[in-house]
């Protein structure tokens, strides 16, 4: 976002947006709570509440671009945003560590317990094994999903993609936007690739692997956090995909770009979740 160092806080006007906001968040969790106890309005409602926070979403943010883009924005604003945007990731830090403890606690506290000696009289034929289909009869048998090729593939697209977007910022700070430009579309790429290959994936893993959201505490755990994280790689996509097209318009300089730099932080955040996923997921 362009900033200048004009030593003051710009603040906005009054503003529907948290109010229009809030409303669809609302919508959204009327929907999800009426989906998941199979009310016919549940679907339509859920559907409706996202695309009602994506239109203000594009709304409230064209609003804080334009903002920007006039001048507005002084340094007390700029860092304003680099702390918002810390937190942001912090939080997103938080969110991944939960599921990271839930694979952690499963794989060397339950299951090890599981297997002690009490246990055993209520399931004689239980292995104190991960992966661990559960008591027989319980989860269909299914096969685990390895590091070879396709998660592999992601971990080197992923790395080079920090690797294009750190270029694009060496780039865009030394003013040399053509190249800035280019290393920012690559990244994106690079990131849409991923995607694909996690799309063939999932598709693998439940045609071929019968590796399924209910194949027991492996399943739940291998799709939440590579579900998520694919999510986030999406999330972190769009971002840079944003800010591309603004790089094209020419809303950057090589002092104001934070658009740029909030947007790569994210994106190096993704990166480093997916190699502690990679590890814990698909080697351990």
């Amino acid at each position: 976002m362009s900033s200048n160092s004009t030593p003051y806080y710009f603040v906005p006007g009054l503003s529907s947006h948290p109010v229009s906001a809030a409303l669809g968040l609302l919508a959204f969790g009327a929907g999800m709570s009426g989906w998941v106890n199979q009310a016919a309005w549940g679907g339509p409602l859920t559907a409706a509440g996202v695309l009602w926070v994506c239109f203000v979403m594009y709304q409230w943010f064209g609003d804080t671009i334009a903002e920007s883009n006039s001048g507005k924005n002084g340094i007390n604003v700029d860092i304003s945003y680099r702390w918002s945007m810390a937190w942001f990731i912090f939080s997103e830090i938080m969110f991944f560590a939960a599921f990271f403890s839930a694979l952690f606690y499963a794989r060397n506290i339950a299951m090890p317990w599981m297997g002690d000696v009490e246990s055993k009289l209520l399931w004689p034929d239980f292995t104190a094994v991960w992966p661990n289909d559960g008591p027989a009869g319980l989860v269909e048998k299914f096969t685990t999903m390895g590091p070879w090729p396709i998660p592999t593939i992601n971990t080197l697209l992923l790395l080079s993609s920090g690797v294009t977007v750190t270029y694009a910022h060496h780039a865009i700070r030394e003013n040399h936007m053509k190249q800035a430009i280019n290393g920012l579309a690559a990244t994106v790429a690079l990131g849409l690739i991923f995607l694909g290959f996690q799309v063939y994936e999932y598709y693998h893993a439940y045609a071929d692997l019968n590796l399924k959201l209910t194949s027991g505490i492996y399943g739940s755990t291998f799709f939440m956090l590579t579900g998520f994280h694919g999510f986030h790689v999406f999330l972190g996509g769009l971002m840079l995909a944003i800010v591309l097209r603004r790089m094209i318009r020419g809303d950057f300089t090589a002092e104001n770009h934070f658009a740029f730099e909030g947007a790569a932080w994210y994106w190096h955040f993704v990166d480093v979740v997916w190699l502690g996923l990679y590890i814990a997921v698909y080697w351990m």
